[in-house]
């Protein structure tokens, strides 16, 4: 079966079943457009004794890095977001970055668990894409059963301890016509990035060739439409590069992990 028909065959699943897929690992490729309805979140997970730096680079960045749980050290479950969950399993690939570096890219990350680590899960544009195909806006990534395109950008992010870098942004064509009603539609979503960071010109954000995403795939741009971007929950990746983090590990870029928590929990109002 094609992406395009897996995805239509998992996407009326409950969050639950599909972790469970994800875990028995049936399901490895981006999660865009499953479980509609249903938000879906970026993990990041750092030993304890950063682990207060990186809450405050959350709370100075709330764009990229909107923060929706947190794990005690060492526990894998995230209580609040899926309670019963195991975040060790259940996202279809992450990454292992050692000093900057990404080590490994694997589907579990039982053997680097640790009784220090502690997880993050922050808000994810995926949550606020189910809304703009509500509301009659394309989202072409799902539609032709990719990856987002994710740019790293000149914008930088607020420091805090070790962490420090740019700004990672997501890409969606919209027509001219669409900008405004897409802004409204995703800046109810404070808490999933909310509305665009950057509309139009790329390179005015550092951005040299869209064709060539630092994460994800190239998205196709019809000739009457503009890229706009939104802050995107793989900042914290560009950022271990970018300040050498000893020790961090993420979710592979646009392979989340799935919550229990409804798109509007993550809404304002």
């Amino acid at each position: 079966m094609s992406l395009v028909g897996d995805l239509k065959a998992a996407s009326g699943a409950a969050p639950a079943e599909i972790r469970g897929r994800i875990r028995r690992g049936e399901w490895q490729r981006p999660t865009a457009g499953l479980a509609p309805g249903y938000a879906q979140a970026n993990l990041v997970v750092v030993p304890r004794e950063i682990a207060y730096d990186f809450l405050v680079f959350c709370q100075r960045n709330p764009k990229p890095c909107p923060l929706i749980d947190v794990t005690d050290p060492g526990s894998p479950e995230p209580a609040y977001a899926a309670p019963g969950a195991d975040l060790r399993t259940d996202v279809p690939r992450y990454r292992v970055y050692r000093r900057g570096e990404v080590e490994a890219e694997v589907t579990e990350i039982t053997r680097y668990w640790r009784p220090d680590l502690v997880a993050c899960l922050l808000g994810c544009s995926f949550t606020f894409e189910a809304a703009m195909r509500h509301a009659g806006l394309p989202v072409r990534h799902i539609d032709e059963g990719r990856n987002v395109s994710m740019y790293v950008t000149s914008i930088p992010c607020r420091p805090a301890g070790p962490f420090h870098g740019p700004m990672v942004v997501s890409m969606r064509p919209l027509s001219r016509e669409q900008i405004a009603r897409a802004v409204l539609v995703t800046g109810r979503y404070p808490w999933a990035h909310g509305a665009p960071v950057h509309v139009g010109d790329p390179e005015k954000i550092g951005i040299r060739d869209l064709a060539r995403p630092e994460f994800g795939d190239p998205t196709r741009i019809a000739p009457d439409e503009v890229p706009v971007f939104w802050a995107c929950g793989v900042t914290p990746q560009a950022v271990a590069q970018a300040a050498r983090v000893d020790f961090m590990i993420t979710h592979a870029p646009g392979h989340m992990f799935i919550t229990d928590l409804l798109d509007e929990d993550l809404a304002a109002g």
